[in-house]
């Protein structure tokens, strides 16, 4: 199956959503290639970009559950490659 790259960016506004957010991540460790995440104290916001590499279909899900998550939104970028 073909897959594809693409950046996934995270903003969490509501701190209690991160652990329903880490599980999921690590649901769909097998296809993230990396992730690094950012506190953001002064906002008290924390900012995740996760780089995956996985057919389009995954990517869509773990795009669209995350999202679903109270006070999380995510925008996905993906490689022409």
């Amino acid at each position: 199956m073909e897959t594809r790259v693409a950046l996934i960016g995270i903003m969490v506004e509501n701190s209690k959503s991160v652990e329903k957010l880490n599980e999921l991540l690590h649901n769909y460790g097998g296809y993230i290639i990396g992730r690094m995440g950012v506190p953001y104290t002064k906002k008290n916001i924390s900012i995740i970009s996760v780089a995956i590499d996985a057919p389009q279909d995954v990517i869509s899900a773990l795009s669209g559950k995350l999202g679903m998550l109270d006070g999380v939104s995510s925008k996905t970028v993906y490689s022409k490659v």
